[in-house]
């Protein structure tokens, strides 16, 4: 009796944690929204660092914005980066946009998109300001979207959820499904739970007055995570953060497994630095390891396999719900084979988080330091 029992309450949970997300999306997704006009002149502010995939149809969705007023500012370290043409290019294609290129190499810090940004800083003229990643691809009516809250003056910072729908190959499918079952599910929870106190790092829209307040950034530039400390600091600051209704696109590379498992383990150990008792609370949703327990536990009674089962269900069925009806990604159904080999890599990168402090960025390796400092190690 106890062995037939003993592996549905092993997979409780991961199981309880899936439906507690779901019901969290829900919820979030079919509320009543609010409409607003309101449509501030706006500084966008994209650091850059090399070749994306797709560079310039990604920076064009920028220029092609339906809103009344705004500045794009590119930021690049080196004269000789390979973004720059594509820069100059689109300006030549988009003459009536407002828009600069600052090229500047000096450093302030280990966090060398932080120092782009703090070159680029001086050339914002607007008083509402977006931080937008080179590998970000954007709908029309993004602007629209994410400057709308700021209509209250409590709102401090307007950050967006992310999705990749064209995906390129299995090791990319690994990173989308990331995306769909996990980090926004975890956003969902946090949101009805706590309220959102942390930025995602993909679109971040700040008031002027509330980055200066946590002064600005250089406050950042010591950090891995200069999303999560931009909008925990705001929201200490006594500012309200919002999430936007408004997707972003991430539009990825066709990589190896390697190359995003790695990028992974880089994302577990910058959160797990940040947010230590959140991050290791987080071990009791992952649900590969349960199912492998929950097996183990049966022994030779078939309860093992049919709370695995139980629990693979369940989370398909929460997949599927958030890809087509929420994140609207086209991931799911289409690379549900892939789902326990993705959620075994991620119990792997969650664990292998533990055992050490070395992430590589961008060509640099750094240590990681208490409170989510980094220091660069040369090599």
């Amino acid at each position: 009796m106890i062995r037939s029992v003993l592996p549905f309450l092993v997979i409780l949970p991961p199981l309880a944690y899936g439906v507690i997300a779901l019901w969290c999306g829900r919820a979030y997704f079919r509320r009543e929204k609010t409409e607003s006009t309101y449509a501030p002149p706006v500084t966008i502010l994209k650091p850059v660092k090399g070749m994306d995939a797709e560079s310039f149809e990604n920076f064009a969705s920028f220029c092609r914005q339906e809103y009344p007023a705004f500045q794009l500012v590119f930021a690049c370290a080196a004269a000789d980066d390979p973004a720059i043409p594509v820069i100059e290019r689109l300006r030549q294609e988009f003459p009536d946009i407002d828009m600069e290129l600052v090229v500047d190499g000096r450093i302030y810090g280990p966090n060398y998109k932080v120092c782009n940004l703090m070159n680029a800083w001086p050339r914002a003229k607007h008083d509402l300001v977006i931080i937008c990643d080179s590998d970000i691809r954007v709908g029309p009516d993004y602007l629209g979207e994410v400057c709308a809250p700021f209509a209250d003056p409590r709102v401090g910072l307007v950050t967006s959820l992310y999705r990749t729908s064209g995906v390129k190959g299995a090791g990319c499918a690994v990173e989308a499904m990331g995306f769909t079952v996990e980090m926004i599910p975890n956003v969902m929870v946090a949101l009805r739970l706590e309220g959102l106190s942390f930025a995602l790092g993909a679109s971040m829209a700040v008031r002027r007055a509330a980055l200066e307040e946590i002064g600005g950034f250089a406050a950042l530039v010591n950090y891995l995570a200069d999303d999560y400390q931009l909008g925990n600091r705001i929201h200490r600051a006594g500012y309200r953060l919002e999430l936007s209704d408004c997707f972003v696109e991430s539009i990825m590379h066709r990589e190896s497994l390697a190359t995003v498992l790695s990028r992974q383990l880089r994302w577990s150990r910058t959160m797990r630095v940040s947010r230590p008792g959140g991050y290791l609370a987080a071990g009791i949703t992952q649900p590969f390891p349960f199912a492998l327990l929950a097996l183990a536990v049966a022994g030779s009674s078939p309860a093992g396999v049919a709370a695995a089962l139980l629990l693979y269900l369940v989370r398909a069925a929460s997949a599927i719900i958030f890809s087509r009806c929420y994140v609207r990604d086209n991931v799911f159904p289409c690379w549900l084979w892939l789902l326990p080999f993705r959620d075994l890599c991620a119990f792997a990168t969650w664990g292998l988080a533990f055992l050490g402090n070395r992430v590589r960025w961008r060509g640099h390796l750094y240590r990681l330091l208490p409170g989510g400092k980094m220091a660069e190690i040369s090599q």
